[in-house]
């Protein structure tokens, strides 16, 4: 990435702040598109001041981003800070949210690599201890598992073409996000950032499986792909990830689902309906990174049965239907069924260690 010129135009923060967000969460007005990327625009150049900067994300905070805003900030940073490293396999792109989890392992890692074996190939990216949380991510339990994880965009391509499963390390693809980690750690809060980077796309991926708290914000994700110029996938899931993460909640988990040509739709995961009687106590760790790893490798191999092992399957069935490489559930929990059973998902993991 060179080094960005600070744009020109009319709209510094300061005067955003003044004349249309900074009034309140009921009073302030939303920004056109303009206003939008000139805002991410000065932000990525590091131009603005550290108070003005802290208030203006404050902000937004307050008064709800909507999807033009969001599309903004987004094209913005895929002009200008994204380096993209396409592979020839079109995955489905994993956005899990980058300050982690601290109480329930990772599964996504082990989800990844059933749907991988059953030949869906998968990609996700992470930082590392991302504000706010600063808790264990994607990168960290590959790394428990001797995975190399700080990848160039090139390198994570040829990852996914060589094994089905690739990852992406936001400080080599998304450098002008990573440079400003410091002045969103002063935050103390999470900002708009924290929803625009698990919307970032490295891959190029025309399927999207992300993780939401409540189905409206889903369906502000979808309008957000809608109103961008820059990121446009065909197909997006968005589910009621456990701790916000893009694991499947014990029990009842919402699913919002929209393809490109269909309108936008929601159903619910039930474990129960699957045979899995899970608790999200079922589930916990005390060790996020170490454990999931452990977990990992043992569910993949297929020496531990029980909750995770049900957790990982079903995990690597949404996934698997996501691409549309499965017709629903069922068929998608077959399948990642029979790649951990004939030894496919595990040949991932060891692909990905010899990577």
């Amino acid at each position: 990435m060179q080094e960005m010129t600070p744009p020109t135009g009319d709209w510094p923060l300061k005067r955003l702040m003044t004349d249309v967000v900074g009034s309140g969460h009921k009073s302030a007005d939303d920004m056109s598109r303009a206003q939008a990327r000139e805002a991410m625009g000065r932000i990525l150049a590091g131009t603005p001041d550290q108070t003005t900067l802290g208030a203006f994300w404050l902000a937004n905070r307050w008064k709800r981003n909507t999807p033009t805003e969001l599309a903004g900030f987004l094209d913005v940073i895929a002009e200008e800070s994204l380096v993209r490293g396409v592979p020839e396999r079109d995955p489905v792109d994993c956005g899990a949210n980058y300050d982690g989890k601290g109480r329930t392992a990772i599964l996504g890692v082990a989800a990844g690599c059933v749907a991988a074996g059953a030949g869906t190939p998968v990609v996700v990216h992470s930082g590392d201890r991302v504000p706010t949380q600063k808790q264990d991510a994607y990168k960290h339990v590959l790394d428990e598992l001797g995975v190399r994880t700080e990848l160039s965009p090139t390198e994570s391509a040829a990852m996914v073409d060589a094994t089905g499963f690739g990852f992406y390390y936001q400080p080599r693809f998304n450098p002008g996000l990573d440079a400003i980690e410091g002045r969103r750690d002063q935050m103390g809060v999470r900002t708009f950032l924290n929803t625009i980077e698990t919307i970032c796309n490295p891959a190029g991926a025309s399927t999207h499986l992300g993780s939401f708290y409540h189905l409206p914000y889903a369906k502000r994700i979808v309008d957000t792909f809608h109103e961008s110029h820059q990121e446009g996938p065909e197909r997006v899931l968005m589910f009621q990830g456990m701790e916000g993460y893009d694991d499947i909640r014990p029990g009842n988990t919402k699913v919002g689902e929209w393809q490109a040509g269909s309108g936008f739709d929601d159903f619910d995961i039930r474990t129960g309906e699957f045979g899995m009687d899970l608790e999200e106590a079922d589930l916990a760790v005390e060790a996020v990174a170490s454990e999931s790893a452990t977990i990992t490798e043992a569910v993949l191999a297929g020496e531990r049965e029980g909750a995770f092992a049900d957790a990982i399957a079903l995990n690597g069935a949404l996934r698997i239907y996501a691409r549309d490489d499965a017709s629903d559930l069922d068929e998608g929990l077959e399948m990642a069924r029979d790649a951990i059973a004939d030894g496919s998902a595990t040949a991932v993991l060891e692909e990905l260690r010899a990577f």
